[in-house]
């Protein structure tokens, strides 16, 4: 089986921070810059899974570059230089303390909601008589805040700002650009047959000028269905069939693991390893149209490391 990245411990020329997230490691360069590290560590369930899948890291940071250049046009980004399969590399911004996230079904979260009786979601009313995995009339954004003990909760427009979370500026801004991405991102997805079904954005601040920051519509902050047979599923009443990693979350059901106090994780046979990497590579070409084309793995982190130092000297 190939290497894969599972923890990284890198010291890049001016580095002052690491931050090492579920999946992915940020490395501060000086002030102004930031190097993120797509590893190829997997989490479900918010536990990280024992083993890493090959692979996994390079498609999700190549989908996200393929998406970031595809928006430029639409809103200012992060990104500087995408040096290695597994790193992009760009600014550093403040964070707004609030993740966008527009639906344009009533699916996940937002069903949950409907089908508790609650039609109020973040401030946003949603109408009566809709079955799960219908499409609303409009597209609805439905912020997300994270409280301090780290989970998301849902937040309104109107809370957001008479709290003080974001500017109302700045926040008309965001959701602006957020409907312009998830308009941009529906039409592309169209192209490959398939259905953006809800989304999330997270955007920060350098001066004056927002940028879109972090990753945009790869499968694991995205929902896809397969537009072929949607209409067909839905007057049935049946399931829709999804492009996201939600096999991997009914593999561990399957195996008696939710995340839940007192569930131990179970292992992960390599067979099950190579199935995960395998259906990684198959969201990347579905989504994109494109081939897969593995990077190197001889010396997966030496690669790493040069390519991404080469690319800080040309930093100004």
């Amino acid at each position: 089986m190939s290497q894969a990245v599972e923890a990284t411990d890198f010291q890049f020329e001016n580095q002052t921070n690491v931050y090492h997230g579920k999946v992915r490691d940020v490395y501060s360069i000086g002030t102004d810059h930031l190097v993120m590290v797509a590893s190829d560590r997997i989490s479900a369930f918010d536990h990280i899974l024992p083993k890493p899948i090959p692979f996994k890291g390079q498609v999700l940071n190549q989908i996200a570059s393929l998406f970031l250049k595809a928006t430029e046009d639409l809103v200012p980004n992060w990104v500087l230089s995408v040096p290695d399969e597994n790193v992009t590399v760009g600014r550093r911004c403040e964070t707004f303390p609030v993740e966008m996230v527009i639906r344009g079904y009533l699916s996940g979260h937002a069903w949950r909601e409907y089908k508790a009786g609650r039609r109020l979601i973040c401030g946003v009313t949603m109408p009566e008589g809709m079955k799960e995995n219908d499409q609303f009339p409009k597209p609805i954004i439905t912020p997300a805040t994270k409280a301090e003990e780290g989970h998301d909760e849902d937040i309104s427009r109107e809370e957001i700002i008479r709290q003080g979370i974001v500017s109302e500026a700045d926040y008309l801004k965001l959701e602006e650009y957020t409907r312009k991405l998830f308009q941009r991102g529906t039409e592309m997805a169209a192209e490959r047959n398939l259905i953006l079904v809800d989304t999330k954005y997270e955007f920060g601040k350098v001066g004056d000028t927002i940028y879109l920051i972090d990753e945009i519509h790869t499968p694991d902050s995205s929902r896809y269905f397969y537009a072929e047979g949607y209409a067909e599923r839905q007057a049935k009443g049946e399931k829709q069939k999804q492009l996201s990693k939600e096999f991997v979350r009914e593999w561990l059901i399957e195996n008696s693991f939710q995340g839940l106090d007192g569930q131990k994780m179970p292992e992960m046979p390599d067979a099950f390893v190579q199935l995960v990497s395998d259906r990684y590579i198959e969201l990347y070409e579905q989504i994109t149209g494109k081939t897969f084309k593995k990077g190197d793995t001889t010396n997966l982190k030496e690669r790493i490391n040069k390519n991404t130092s080469a690319a800080l000297k040309q930093l100004n």
